[in-house]
């Protein structure tokens, strides 16, 4: 597959998940596209990078994720070294959304 039809392929995935409005339908979605498998190691590596975040040490997220080093690695690479900011967006809404949630 050619680099041009990745691209295209990759922001029609991103355009479709921007259509999910609420959790059940993004639940609805990811099931039908993704392997439990595939689910499992995403949900994981977001939780990875939701602790990193918030200082934990390694020892306690393989505990808490039963994630691999090497995969806390790779996402502490992402939260530190990449310039896309994606986790940090994601975790700044997901606070904005617990706070309207609280009131």
């Amino acid at each position: 597959m050619n680099a041009k039809l990745d691209e295209e392929n990759l922001n029609y995935l991103y355009k479709a998940i921007t259509t999910l409005e609420t959790v059940d339908e993004c639940r609805r979605f990811f099931e039908d596209l993704c392997t439990v498998p595939e689910l499992n190691a995403m949900s994981r590596r977001l939780m990875v990078a939701k602790l990193l975040s918030e200082n934990t040490v390694y020892s306690e997220i393989v505990a808490k994720t039963s994630a691999s080093t090497a995969t806390i690695s790779r996402v502490n690479r992402s939260l530190n070294y990449t310039s896309c900011d994606g986790y940090s967006l994601v975790f700044e809404r997901l606070k904005e959304l617990e706070a309207k949630e609280s009131e």
